[in-house]
């Protein structure tokens, strides 16, 4: 990634050069997108996805919202450090990141943030990932098996070789495609040192989150003998390939 920063009156865009020139603060602007017909939400996430079609082609566009009690407080707002710091910067910087390691994770294009005095809104552009549905999808289809679960845990097994820290691994940021399995969502997350407690502990919200959803309903044993056995080991091939 080739990193483009354009100042802007009440903020500042940084966007990959090398996918377009063009990109300016109207392509964060869903209702412009729709006004053209390029527009089209999917559900998911805070507030859901919105899948624009642009001069590069399908990308996501994902405003940042905030969860829980201070959602109540400051809803999209997130407390100004300094541009480095903010929550889009971070995360277009680490998918570059990750798009330079050849990992399966969102191509960045662009990420904006707006500041208004001791706090700012940010947003991020990425390549829309084709043919994808969730982890927590297939689950719910019925389509989550071992060769699957297999299938995820030696990705996970790959980012976390890379140092790469999901901060938030769950089966909602989990993409399954006829091409393989994707991470999505890298909000907050980060390269760091090698260790086992992060890894371990990334594994475990990956599995509250599958028996949280349902995967655990015909018991705790045939969930492990089914799914969550293949899928760590897989992972842990992985990780010591």
């Amino acid at each position: 990634m080739r990193e483009q920063l354009s100042a802007q009156a009440d903020g500042a865009i940084l966007f990959d050069a090398e996918a377009s020139s063009q990109v300016g603060a109207r392509w964060f602007d869903a209702d412009w997108w729709r006004g053209r017909g390029a527009l089209r939400e999917q559900s998911g996430g805070r507030g859901g996805v919105q899948v624009v079609t642009t001069p590069v082609g399908a990308c996501v566009l994902r405003h940042y919202r905030r969860g829980g009690l201070v959602a109540r407080v400051l809803g999209d707002r997130y407390l100004w450090c300094g541009a480095d710091a903010t929550r889009c910067f971070a995360e277009l910087r680490l998918l570059g990141v990750i798009a330079q390691l050849e990992l399966p994770g969102p191509v960045p294009v662009a990420a904006r943030y707006v500041r208004s005095g001791l706090y700012y809104r940010a947003d991020l552009l990425t390549r829309q990932i084709p043919d994808a549905q969730t982890l927590a999808q297939c689950l719910a289809a019925g389509r989550l098996d071992a060769a699957r679960a297999r299938a995820v845990g030696a990705v996970v097994a790959r980012f976390h070789r890379a140092g790469i820290w999901h901060a938030d691994l769950n089966a909602h940021n989990v993409l399954v495609t006829p091409q393989g399995v994707h991470l999505i969502d890298f909000d907050r997350s980060r390269q760091r040192a090698q260790g086992d407690g992060w890894r371990q502990a990334n594994l475990q919200r990956l599995r509250r989150s599958l028996v949280k959803l349902g995967a655990a309903a015909t018991g705790e044993a045939a969930f492990v003998a089914a799914i969550w056995q293949p899928l760590v080991a897989a992972y842990e091939a992985g990780y010591r390939a």
